[in-house]
């Protein structure tokens, strides 16, 4: 089996280094967990689109079989959990966009 590409959005990468140094380092091993297997934590209206618990914090994640990709997204607290997973299910056309960009410049 291919091992996944990881590849993260601007806004994730903000919301990530605001992080305390702990919970980055949870985020961070569950992040290269998804090289070898991608279909983990909760999936979310689509098979490709997941989240993953990380003690308050969810990380939300898409996943690109055919480009052997794993793309994510987002960062945020229970608390806006909601908001946050519509706002991606209404940018999916966006991030697959971006995806063909980021492969193409490969």
């Amino acid at each position: 089996m291919n091992e996944y590409k990881i590849e993260t959005t601007e806004q994730f990468d903000k919301d990530f280094a605001k992080l305390d140094y702990s919970i980055k380092v949870q985020v961070e091993n569950e992040i290269e967990q998804l090289k070898t297997n991608p279909f983990v934590g909760k999936p979310l209206w689509y098979k490709f689109f997941r989240e993953k618990k990380v003690g308050k914090f969810r990380f939300y994640f898409l996943i690109y079989e055919k480009k052997v990709i794993v793309f994510v997204v987002a960062l945020s607290e229970k608390k806006d959990q909601q908001e946050v997973i519509n706002l991606i299910k209404h940018l999916i056309p966006h991030y697959r966009e971006e995806i063909e960009k980021r492969t193409k410049q490969m």
